[in-house]
């Protein structure tokens, strides 16, 4: 799992490649030099403060599942097709039987 600690280094480094120092965040984002060193210090920050963080940073949040699940093989959504017809004739009175066929 990823830590709070691994984030802000992340970020930190982000930065740093980008040429900016802590101070410059509030130009980009509008926040404080403080409240930004907070972030970098790894606290525990609101999603929303992430966000506008990734945003300065020309970043995006990506999740991924921590392990691939492949699909062997696509669903295929038209074996239900019939299922879907026979429900429509039901409920319009178009259902026929095979007692009504003899």
């Amino acid at each position: 799992m990823v830590s709070l600690k691994d984030i802000a280094r992340a970020l930190q480094a982000r930065r740093k490649s980008l040429g900016l120092e802590q101070s410059d965040m509030y130009m980009r984002i509008g926040m404080k030099q403080q409240q930004y060193q907070r972030v970098e210090a790894g606290s525990d920050v609101r999603l929303s403060t992430l966000l506008r963080v990734l945003e300065g940073l020309d970043l995006t949040l990506t999740l991924e599942p921590k392990t691939s699940q492949m699909v062997d093989e696509p669903v295929n959504l038209d074996r239900y097709k019939d299922d879907d017809n026979d429900d429509l004739d039901f409920w319009l009175g178009t259902e026929h039987s095979d007692d009504q066929n003899q």
